[in-house]
């Protein structure tokens, strides 16, 4: 792959965009507090919340999208559900499994802190299509394209 030359705008915009995320994240941990709520629980509500699917997530998927390992969110979600945020129950077509859903008092805290999330990254997209407008794109296929819709070399 051939790289282009950097320049200084590219270090300027990337400065910008994770100052925006390191702000951001700043920012929503304060948010999750004010709700109370630790941050990690904060992330662990969205990411039950956001699963796609008609079933809730498995302990093996909030470890991907937290990433985390299995203990540690076990460990989480046990304090979740201490404070009636989650609700566990086994899978009703594998008893292997364990998912996971939001309590009312969960969706509850998620729903007020959920809008003011979503204007501050409509704030960060600027940003970010900045950055990616300006970068030339690469001249080799997308690493996550499937193999079979890439063009050949």
């Amino acid at each position: 792959m051939t790289m282009a030359k950097l320049t200084q705008a590219d270090y300027e915009n990337l400065l910008a965009f994770r100052t925006s995320l390191r702000r951001f994240q700043h920012w929503s941990q304060d948010q999750a507090s004010r709700a109370g709520l630790t941050p990690a629980q904060h992330q662990l509500l969205v990411a039950v919340k956001g699963h796609p699917g008609s079933y809730g997530p498995t302990i093996s998927d909030l470890a991907n999208y937290l990433m985390l390992r299995h203990h540690s969110t076990v460990e989480l979600i046990d304090r979740a559900e201490d404070a009636s945020l989650v609700n566990r129950t086994r899978d009703e077509h594998d008893g292997r499994l364990t998912r996971i859903s939001l309590t009312p008092l969960g969706e509850q805290r998620l729903s007020e802190l959920v809008p003011a999330h979503l204007d501050e990254l409509r704030q960060l997209a600027p940003i970010l299509a900045r950055l990616v407008a300006e970068w030339p794109p690469p001249e080799t296929p997308a690493l996550h394209q499937p193999a079979s819709e890439r063009q050949p070399p």
